[in-house]
């Protein structure tokens, strides 16, 4: 029963992501996407804070807690891999700056593409990447649909203005159930890391990665959100193939899984206090 209920999970997670991405793709053009990220100081102070201070941030909250190392290793995964795809949809519930968020994760995941091969190696001595595989995956998951979005638009405007809508409506119903049957299909793997400071672990580095991204975000309240969140949820799809096909230790898998979960049901809640928070700013102006 666990075992169906965690392929059905696993293919709502995966359906969501597509779906979301095509959804973004159908809403902006290339141009908006491309002028989002004309802010070079913005665009380089998000690699920093995804590309440099997360990875030590994980690396220090390992040797800080002292994890077990298999639990260490997922955190350290999670820490390198940038570019969730969960970020279009979490900006939108926030009501970030969407285009920008759309091009700061394609440009974050193409960079994990490149980025996980060359300092994994340097954070865990011994292990060998295979980036061909990360690659497929977030093209498939991730850059494909977006693509798909984008082409219909540019093609079929019309068309794509009533499909987003059914798309939208998918998104926004679907996501609560499928963090919520996520949760319960790996509920196990939750129990069994209860008790390792593993759960602490992955809330501290989901926290640091947003106070991070909301301190770095600029002057704008949208890039703010936009950044803050984009840092502090993490690659999953990246993250889960590196530790399934590079480790033998099932509890590697299970730390990415359980952090992913942890950042979710952190995040989701935070984007409502954020669009709230930016509606009572509003009204305080008038």
């Amino acid at each position: 029963m666990m075992d169906l209920l965690n392929k059905v999970a696993t293919t709502a997670l995966l359906g969501f992501v597509v779906s979301s991405m095509m959804t973004m793709g159908l809403g902006f053009t290339v141009r908006q996407i491309i002028d989002a990220l004309r802010d070079v100081r913005l665009v380089l102070l998000a690699l920093l804070a995804n590309f440099v201070a997360m990875p030590l941030g994980a690396l220090a909250l390992d040797k800080m807690l002292r994890l077990d190392e298999p639990l260490g290793v997922g955190l350290l995964l999670l820490g390198a891999a940038a570019g969730a795809p969960f970020l279009p949809k979490l900006t939108e519930l926030a009501k970030g700056n969407l285009p920008f968020a759309v091009g700061i994760m394609v440009l974050l995941a193409v960079g994990t593409v490149g980025y996980l091969p060359l300092v994994l190696p340097l954070l865990l001595p011994g292990i060998s990447i295979d980036s061909k595989k990360i690659a497929g995956w977030l093209f498939l998951l991730t850059l494909l649909p977006l693509a798909g979005g984008l082409a219909l638009r540019a093609r079929y405007a019309e068309a794509a203005a009533r499909v987003k809508p059914v798309l939208d409506w998918v998104c926004n119903v679907s996501l609560v159930p499928m963090v919520l049957l996520l949760a319960v299909a790996n509920i196990d793997k939750i129990l069994h890391v209860f008790g390792t400071r593993g759960i602490l672990a992955g809330f501290l580095l989901i926290a640091l990665g947003f106070g991070m991204g909301w301190m770095l975000g600029g002057p704008g309240i949208d890039t703010r959100r936009t950044l803050a969140l984009g840092t502090g949820q993490r690659n999953i799809a990246a993250a889960l193939v590196v530790a399934s096909e590079s480790f033998s230790d099932p509890s590697v898998v299970i730390m990415v899984i359980v952090v992913t979960i942890v950042g979710l049901l952190t995040l989701m809640p935070l984007c409502h206090v954020l669009a709230n928070y930016g509606s009572e700013r509003s009204r305080g102006l008038d």
